[in-house]
């Protein structure tokens, strides 16, 4: 569709909520008619009848004609490129589709004129046809609301329910779409299990995937080894270091913030905490490598301690300080939702502030407390930013956080960067790392769920 059509759609759905709106107005000011519904319900009706089914035959159409261009173009392709198949058809395909384009290198042969013109033939007439259909049934959709428009109807239920199932429809999309994540890292990762044996890969100590090329070449000079250990060590040795730093600052501000400090001072501090999670992670990873990693290696090098210019204790301080608002803000939202009931109780029975605020208030916030650190875990274990500036990318098998290591995130992006080749092991260990990673987090998330629950019961 053009945008002249699609701006006329509009128009016909907007006309659509007047006149159904106007109509019951007019009947409720005029006749004395009193309507089922609010007047904007019948309006909104009648603009639902005249969107949802053209929108839905648009979305139809403009995906089904594509496809069916691209098979009834295969028969203008020559018999040699049909006989070969895969990507000799992918190229004839590319070939027409950059002449329709307007794009052309040297002088095209006569197949692909002839196929270029029916291929913009075709798609001349489906456009107009779809203009045509569309605002048909958005003309149709709009009538059909407005004849259904009269004192017993009732247009808010209606309304409502469609309102129920657009949220269900959300829902299911976002479900839906994980599923289709975790479905595509599996296949991949079943394929690269065919290549490397998963018990070289779960409890290998060695990484280096780059010789892979040579390997397969035969040239010599090394063999590729996909141990994940010491990409897994590093992640949870800088997770470690950044909620070591996190939790007790974070959780202390929280806990002032909501218990002890006046309002005008937590107006003001909060969002000053907070602006830390605007920072782009960039920035956190220059402060890291710049200033934090030096400082930390001159510290070491006058104490005589070896310290790497970079190290996992620099990402993990650095990473701590960036995640700070997270438990922050959350756990200080879950202190302020404790009923002031129970808090007066403990006053009451001659409790102080500092004992109300240990033995009452904590524990009753205790689960929305774990919920933030765990979201805190996931930020730090999917960070990537700061531990490639700071951390590097050596896969040491180190629990030193003196040395230099690496993350699990930061080896997929290293390895799917630049031109891959999807049948290699290296390629495919980006997938394997990721499932684990997967199953890393899930777990996590699993055993603080758990932790929730049972003081959750515990507190009713």
């Amino acid at each position: 569709m053009t945008l002249t059509s699609i701006l006329l759609t509009l128009v016909v759905i907007a006309i659509g909520f007047y006149v159904a709106g106007n109509k019951s107005v007019k009947s409720e000011l005029v006749q004395g008619i009193k309507f089922h519904s609010l007047t904007n319900y019948y309006g909104l009706w009648n603009a639902a009848l005249a969107f949802f089914p053209a929108t839905i035959v648009l979305i139809l159409w403009s995906t089904i004609d594509l496809q069916l261009f691209k098979i009834w173009i295969r028969d203008f392709y020559p018999v040699s490129t049909l006989e070969a198949g895969g990507s000799k058809e992918i190229v004839a395909l590319a070939m027409i589709e950059n002449l329709i384009a307007g794009i052309q290198f040297g002088e095209p042969e006569l197949w692909v004129k002839q196929a270029a013109e029916a291929w913009s033939q075709w798609a001349s007439i489906s456009t107009t046809l779809k203009t045509i259909v569309v605002l048909a049934l958005a003309v149709i959709g709009g009538v059909y609301g407005y004849r259904q428009i009269d004192p017993s109807f009732r247009a808010r239920n209606n309304v409502e329910k469609l309102i129920s199932f657009g949220l269900i429809a959300a829902s299911t999309i976002a479900i839906l779409t994980t599923v289709g994540i975790v479905l595509s890292v599996i296949f991949e990762t079943i394929r690269f299990f065919q290549l490397v044996p998963p018990t070289d890969f779960i409890f290998g100590t060695e990484w280096n995937p780059q010789f892979e090329g040579a390997e397969r070449a035969g040239s010599g000079g090394g063999t590729a080894t996909y141990g994940m250990l010491p990409m897994f060590v590093g992640t949870l040795l800088i997770s470690s270091i950044a909620l070591f730093v996190a939790v007790p600052v974070g959780l202390a501000s929280a806990i002032y913030l909501a218990e002890y400090a006046s309002p005008k001072v937590r107006s003001t501090v909060k969002p000053l905490l907070e602006i830390l999670a605007g920072v782009p992670t960039v920035v956190y990873g220059f402060f890291a490598a710049l200033t934090v990693a030096p400082a930390l290696k001159t510290w070491g090098d006058s104490l005589g301690v070896n310290v790497s210019s970079e190290s996992a204790l620099a990402a993990g301080l650095v990473m701590g300080v960036m995640i700070i608002p997270f438990v922050s803000s959350l756990s200080d939202d879950v202190i302020n939702a404790v009923p002031q009931s129970l808090r007066d109780a403990a006053y009451g029975l001659g409790s102080t502030k500092s004992e109300t605020t240990l033995q009452v208030v904590i524990p009753a916030a205790l689960p929305g407390i774990v919920a933030a650190v765990i979201l805190a875990v996931s930020r730090a274990v999917g960070e990537t930013m700061i531990v490639v500036m700071a951390a590097g990318l050596a896969a040491n098998l180190s629990f030193n956080p003196l040395d230099a290591v690496t993350t699990v995130t930061s080896q997929i992006v290293t390895i799917l960067v630049g031109d891959q080749e999807f049948e290699s092991a290296k390629t495919l260990s980006a997938f394997a790392l990721a499932t684990m990673l997967i199953i890393l987090t899930l777990g996590l998330n699993f055993f603080a769920l758990q932790i929730v629950k049972k003081y959750r019961e515990q507190y009713d």
